[in-house]
């Protein structure tokens, strides 16, 4: 199915779409599974990168194609040429969405990291895949745990003012508002969490 860009406008002319000759079901049928992509999305610190790596291993030993897609590893190759900007934010996500769709086309079930915090970015996204296809995954978990944990030590740098429009502290985050998957990960264990997204893939399918 022709993919339309949501984001912009193609600027090339004289372009053909070419369909594939494997259908969909012929990939999923290949695979052992359907394909997806798994959107996480929550404020730094929330746990997406950890969980979106747990859950690429437990798929990886149910013997399903998964593949993560992480916002720090993107910005070193694909994306590299974008900064924070609110284009910039916005042409990132463009990207990941495009590449989410081909990856999932391919029989993968895509695992996206990122904090993408307007609801309108990531509907966009969704508007990019087939009905079934896009699970918004809000790894919620307050504001107050996430300044505690504070990995890569971003929210004291924004206190401080070395981080413009940082989410959470000077950028707003609008939490999902139905969002297919809800993980409290300031209340659950990695285990727990990993287990409730398998076991919610298994239930619909996606998954046996």
């Amino acid at each position: 199915m022709k993919s339309e860009s949501l984001f912009t406008e193609t600027k090339s002319t004289n372009l053909t779409w070419h369909e594939a000759g494997i259908t969909p079901g012929q990939r999923h049928e290949l695979c052992g599974h359907k394909s997806c992509v798994i959107w996480f999305t929550g404020l730094s610190g929330s746990g997406k990168s950890t969980l979106a790596n747990r859950l690429d291993a437990a798929l990886n030993l149910l013997k399903v194609r998964s593949y993560v897609l992480g916002g720090d590893n993107l910005r070193h190759g694909l994306n590299s040429d974008l900064g924070f900007s609110a284009a910039d934010r916005n042409e990132n996500l463009r990207r990941v969405g495009e590449l989410s769709k081909l990856m999932s086309d391919a029989g993968l079930i895509v695992i996206t990291a990122f904090i993408s915090p307007y609801r309108s970015d990531r509907e966009t996204v969704r508007r990019l895949l087939q009905p079934g296809e896009f699970f918004e995954t809000w790894i919620d978990c307050s504001l107050e745990i996430c300044r505690q944990r504070d990995p890569k030590g971003l929210y004291k740098k924004a206190d401080a003012g070395e981080i413009a429009e940082f989410t959470g502290v000077s950028a707003p985050y609008e939490a999902p508002l139905k969002p297919e998957i809800t993980i409290h990960s300031d209340q659950l264990s990695e285990d727990e969490a990993v287990a409730e997204i398998v076991a919610h893939l298994q239930s619909l399918g996606i998954i046996s």
